[in-house]
């Protein structure tokens, strides 16, 4: 059954630099192993800037989303949504359907659904959604559907909080990306726009190493230095099979 499953990623982040924070070390594993990479955005990020309006902001973004993709070799996509006021609508769940079916995804990733986020959690169920429409003949997009439902995972929220300031725990597995983590942070010192704004917004006077010590968390978790955190969405009409965790068999942590 995994061989059924053809090598190839997509990540659904809300926000550029979201994939950069929760997945990238990830990506960056998988991308050894054969993988084909895509990075698509639901939105540009345009209200995420200082000194700039919301169009410019998000060109500024996109920018900077392209250059850390292209440190991976992966491709990136913006679905046109609009930062702040993102909803789950059927043009999303086409678009969204429409993607997975072009770069023919066997692994798909995306915010888990209780994000602290409310475009994350969006995002999540614009994508549970997709995921599911992908393999169905009649959605009205041009690509054609996939032979089989493609394996769904979900990344770990900053501050591994839920709405609610609650701890979210217990992953169903840690990626090791200690050899991935550099990479990783230079893929997020791309996103250059969003240094000042952190600092003014949450008193972040060090973005890099702020974002750096939820790796480290899971790690210490994990039991490793550096860490990504998964849960599968295993719920029904989704399948089961375990691939990113035996692709990745040497750096997959479970506990």
């Amino acid at each position: 059954m995994e061989n059924a499953y053809e090598k190839s990623v997509i990540v659904f982040a809300a926000h550029p630099d979201d994939t950069e924070i929760f997945v990238a070390g990830t990506l960056k594993l998988l991308k050894d192993k054969g993988y084909r990479i895509t990075i698509c955005t639901m939105t540009g990020g345009g209200l995420g800037g200082l000194g700039m309006g919301e169009r410019a902001t998000m060109r500024a973004r996109r920018k900077e989303a392209e250059e850390a993709a292209a440190l991976l070799e992966a491709d990136y996509h913006c679905l046109g949504g609009r930062d702040g006021y993102l909803f789950d609508t059927q043009a999303l769940r086409i678009k969204t359907a429409a993607m997975i079916r072009k770069v023919r995804a066997g692994i798909v990733i995306s915010h888990l659904p209780m994000d602290y986020h409310a475009d994350h959690r969006a995002t999540s169920s614009i994508v549970d959604a997709a995921a599911m429409l992908a393999t169905l003949p009649n959605v009205p997009c041009r690509e054609a559907p996939l032979e089989r439902t493609p394996l769904f995972y979900h990344s770990s929220p900053l501050g591994r909080m839920d709405p609610l300031g609650r701890p979210i725990a217990n992953p169903l597995f840690y990626v090791n990306i200690g050899s991935s983590e550099d990479l990783k942070m230079r893929m997020l010192d791309c996103h250059k726009s969003q240094i000042e704004l952190m600092r003014l917004m949450h008193g972040m006077d060090d973005f890099h190493g702020e974002m750096q010590k939820q790796d480290l968390a899971w790690g210490k978790e994990a039991g490793c230095t550096y860490a990504e955190a998964y849960w599968q969405h295993l719920g029904g009409g989704f399948p089961k099979v375990p691939l990113m965790q035996r692709e990745l068999g040497e750096f997959m942590i479970q506990r």
